[in-house]
C-alpha cells in the first residue's frame, strides 16, 4: 500500500469514528429532552466496549479464515490480539478502519430502543450481539459467501452487513422490549431540531470516509464512491421534502434529515459499484420508501422510537437489490442485469434475506434471554422520570 493510500485510510478511520457522536447528536435531538443523555451515552458507550473486543479477539473471527470447513461459517483466531500484525501498516490500517464500522453498527440499534432500556442491560447486549452477530454476519458478507456465491453477492460498504443487519436486530429488540409508555397516543416529538441537523450534517462528512474509504485506496473507485455518496444523499433529501410537501402541506426539518440518511444507507452497498445518474435513482426510490416505512410502526405496533427499522432496514434492502440491477463492472469489477448478468439480483436477495433471518433470530434470542435474567426495561416510574436522571443521575438542561 503506497503512502497516499495510507493517508488517505487514516483519514476515513477519523470520519466514520466522527459519525458515531453524529449519530448520538442525530438521535439525541430526537428523542425527549429528559433522556437526551442517556442516548448519548449509549452511542458513545459503543466507542468504548466494541474496540476493546475487535482488537482482542473479533476481528479475528470476523476477518481471518479461507471459507473452507468450519471457516464457512466463521473466522478462525490467527489474528487473536493483533497476533502477527505488528509493525504492519496495511493489515493494522485495515484493523482500524473495520474497527469504527464495528463500532457504530450497534449504535445504529440504540435509536429503536429510546426512552425505556435500561443501560445495564445496553451495557451487557452491545458486547453480546456484536460478538454473536456483528462479527459472523460481516465474515459471511466479506469471506464466506463473497467467494462461494456464484455470481457474488456484494456489498461494497456495509448496506448487508451494518445497515439491514442492524435494522432487522432493531426489530426483534422493540419487540421484546415493548412500545414506550403512551406510545403511539402520546405526541413525541424531537426536544432539539437543531441537534438532529448538525448530526445529519456530521453523518453526511463521515460518510465519505464510509464509503469512499471501503476502496482501500486513494483511487478511481474512492473518487466514485464519494461522488455516488454527495448526490444520493442529495436527491434523498429532495425526494422526502417533496412528498412531505405533496402528502402534509409542509416540507419540515426532520424530513430533510431523514431523507439524507435514507440516501446515505441505499448507496452504501453500492457506491463502488454503480455510476453515471443512478445515485439519484438510488437516493429518491429509497427515500420514498423509507418515509412510506415508517408509517408501518402504528400500523402493525412495534415502537422503532427513531426509525432504524424503516430508515436503515429498509434503505439497506432497496440499496441492496437496486445495487443487483445496476452495478457496472466498468466501475468495479461485477454487471448487474442492467448490463446483462441478472443473476447478481438473485444473489443479492440470498444475502440480504439470510442475514435478516439470522440477525432477527439471534437477536430475539439475546434479547429474550437477557430480558428472564435481568430485565432489560426501566421501570414505568424510571420511565416517567426520565432516562438521564434515573440511569446516569444527571440532566442535560439545567433551569
Amino acid at each position: 500500500m503506497e503512502s497516499g493510500d495510507i493517508a488517505w485510510m487514516l483519514i476515513s478511520t477519523a470520519l466514520v469514528l466522527f459519525m458515531v457522536p453524529g449519530l448520538a447528536l442525530f438521535y439525541g435531538g430526537m428523542v425527549r429532552s429528559k433522556n437526551v443523555l442517556n442516548m448519548l451515552n449509549m452511542n458513545t458507550y459503543c466507542l468504548g466496549i466494541v474496540p476493546l473486543l475487535w482488537v482482542l479477539f473479533t476481528y479475528s473471527l470476523g476477518n481471518s479464515g479461507d471459507n473452507s470447513g468450519l471457516e464457512k461459517v466463521i473466522g478462525n483466531f490467527d489474528a487473536i490480539g493483533l497476533k502477527g500484525l505488528t509493525g504492519d501498516a496495511e493489515a493494522l490500517i485495515g484493523v482500524a478502519f473495520f474497527m469504527t464500522f464495528a463500532a457504530i453498527t450497534p449504535a445504529l440499534i440504540s435509536g429503536a430502543v429510546a426512552d425505556r432500556m435500561k443501560f445495564s442491560a445496553w451495557a451487557i447486549f452491545v458486547p453480546v450481539w456484536s460478538i454473536l452477530v456483528y462479527t459472523p454476519v460481516t465474515y459471511w458478507v466479506y469471506t464466506g459467501w463473497h467467494t462461494s456465491l456464484d455470481p457474488e453477492a456484494i456489498d461494497f460498504a456495509g448496506g448487508t452487513a451494518i445497515h439491514i443487519n442492524a435494522g432487522i436486530a432493531s426489530l426483534a429488540l422493540v419487540l421484546v422490549l415493548g412500545k414506550r409508555a403512551g406510545w403511539p397516543d402520546q405526541a413525541m416529538p424531537p426536544h432539539n431540531l437543531t441537534f438532529v441537523m448538525l448530526g445529519a450534517g456530521i453523518l453526511w462528512f463521515g460518510w465519505f470516509g464510509f464509503n469512499a474509504g471501503s476502496a482501500g485506496a486513494a483511487n478511481g473507485q474512492a473518487v466514485q464512491a464519494l461522488l455516488n455518496t454527495f448526490v444520493a444523499a442529495a436527491a434523498g433529501m429532495i425526494a422526502w421534502l417533496a412528498i412531505e410537501r405533496l402528502r402534509d402541506g409542509h416540507a419540515t426539518t426532520l424530513g430533510g434529515a431523514s431523507g439524507v440518511v435514507a440516501g446515505l444507507v441505499a448507496i452504501t452497498p453500492a457506491a463502488g459499484y454503480v455510476g453515471g445518474l443512478s445515485p439519484i435513482i438510488f437516493g429518491a426510490v429509497a427515500s420514498i420508501a423509507c418515509y412510506f416505512a415508517i408509517q408501518l410502526k402504528s400500523k402493525y405496533g412495534y415502537d422503532d422510537s427513531l426509525d432504524v427499522v424503516g430508515i436503515h432496514m429498509v434503505g439497506g434492502i432497496v440499496g441492496g437489490v437496486l445495487l443487483g440491477f445496476f452495478a457496472d463492472a466498468s466501475i468495479g469489477g461485477v454487471d448487474g442485469a442492467f448490463f446483462g448478468d441478472a443473476g447478481l439480483v438473485v444473489s443479492q436477495l440470498i444475502a440480504i434475506v439470510s442475514v435478516m433471518v439470522f440477525s432477527f433470530v439471534v437477536t430475539y434470542a439475546i434479547a429474550k434471554v437477557m430480558d428472564n435474567v435481568m430485565g432489560i426495561r426501566v421501570s414505568d416510574e424510571e420511565e416517567q422520570t426520565g432516562l438521564d436522571q434515573t440511569q446516569h443521575a444527571e440532566t442535560a438542561y439545567v433551569d
